[in-house]
């Protein structure tokens, strides 16, 4: 997974860490157990090892609000595929967007939940506890930060979650993903600019509201926001298109009833573009195997008219097989698991239709583009 480290699972979701984690780590750790030992002087070195500690459930706070995330997913039926951490926070990648609004919604919410469920948690602790000192102080910290963290997150805006809520919120009440993903990136955006711009004020001196952190996540939210905008380009065209619209043209399909004469005149010789493998099918035009350009040279060319393309048809490698009337959207996530990255498109009936492929979606959305009003 690029270049994050794994460093073990939790409750069967693979748990990674990004590099920049540990920058972040350094820096807390250092602010941290500077704070303590300026205020606890005599803990001496262990104001350092409290601030590590602190660190650390830092993160730990950041993991349980993922982990919030992941775990209404995975009562929802959708596949966790990883926990990330890294400087700005946690990323739980899931394996397919939610079917429903609603679920989209509880996903979403889930994490703010987790998070002021520890605010509440920790800070009865500190106030009924009764616990003082160094120890006070780093219960105090996780709990200021875990309402930050549910706080922040709810920002209307994508990618957080509360964009996410927006989008559900949208998708509700328009009956369309799409929208909901386009309204929620735009938002998002303008909370990006809002935030390079406070935090441009402030390094240039002229705004105490903002840092360079400010500026930093401005950046980060203006580009995952932007990359969501363009999704949700891509899902406003393929609304409304199935697998059948992306059906590659003249796809490797051949009778087996043909002789290999004629399977070579009609598919092979003169063709702009040639396959190394084509499907065969009968008479009913299912699927029965499939034969490929290097089986008839095994024939010689004067037995061609003589031999069909059943005798050397051979057993179909594995493919993935989806039907006609499947969602243009729900195909692009079953190609990026296939392998190889293809499909064959079939009827109700059972009749082979066709192929698809990733590059036959790409050519049918830049048809669609160039079909629309500038």
């Amino acid at each position: 997974m690029n270049n994050n480290l794994r460093v073990g699972s939790l409750f069967g979701i693979p748990f990674y860490i990004n590099p920049s984690w540990f920058l972040v780590l350094a820096l807390v750790t250092w602010n941290y157990g500077g704070l303590l030992s300026y205020q606890f002087p005599q803990l001496g070195a262990i104001a350092w090892a409290l601030g590590l500690v602190t660190a650390l459930l830092l993160f730990a706070s950041v993991l349980a609000h993922e982990l919030g995330h992941s775990w209404v997913a995975l009562r929802q039926g959708t596949e966790v595929k990883s926990i990330t951490l890294f400087i700005f926070g946690g990323l739980a990648s899931l394996g397919e967007e939610s079917k429903t609004p609603g679920e989209a919604f509880r996903v979403a919410i889930a994490g703010p939940m987790v998070s002021f469920f520890l605010f509440g948690l920790l800070n009865a602790i500190g106030y009924f506890s009764g616990i003082t000192g160094p120890l006070a102080a780093v219960v105090a910290l996780l709990t200021y930060v875990n309402l930050a963290l549910g706080a922040f997150n709810l920002i209307p805006g994508l990618p957080l979650d509360g964009g996410n809520v927006l989008k559900a919120i949208v998708w509700k009440i328009t009956g369309k993903p799409y929208k909901g993903l386009a309204f929620a990136s735009r938002v998002g955006q303008v909370f990006g600019w809002v935030a390079i711009g406070l935090g441009l004020a402030s390094v240039l001196g002229l705004s105490q509201i903002g840092s360079v952190w400010t500026l930093l996540v401005g950046f980060f939210l203006l580009q995952n926001a932007g990359q969501s905008a363009q999704a949700a380009s891509v899902q406003r065209l393929m609304s409304g298109l199935t697998a059948a619209d992306a059906i590659i043209p003249n796809s490797p399909m051949v009778s087996s009833q043909s002789s290999l004469r004629e399977f070579a005149n009609n598919h092979i010789i003169g063709n702009a573009v040639t396959w190394k493998k084509y499907l065969v099918t009968d008479e009913g035009g299912k699927l029965t195997g499939e034969i490929t350009v290097d089986d008839i040279k095994t024939v010689p060319t004067n037995d061609w008219w003589n031999v069909s393309v059943q005798s050397l048809t051979r057993s179909p490698d594995d493919v993935t097989t989806i039907s006609s009337d499947t969602p243009l959207l729900d195909v692009v996530s079953l190609l990026n698991e296939a392998v190889p990255a293809l499909a064959v498109v079939k009827k109700e009936d059972g009749a082979l239709m066709g192929l698809l492929e990733k590059s036959s979606i790409v050519q049918l959305l830049q048809q669609k583009t160039e079909a629309e009003p500038a």
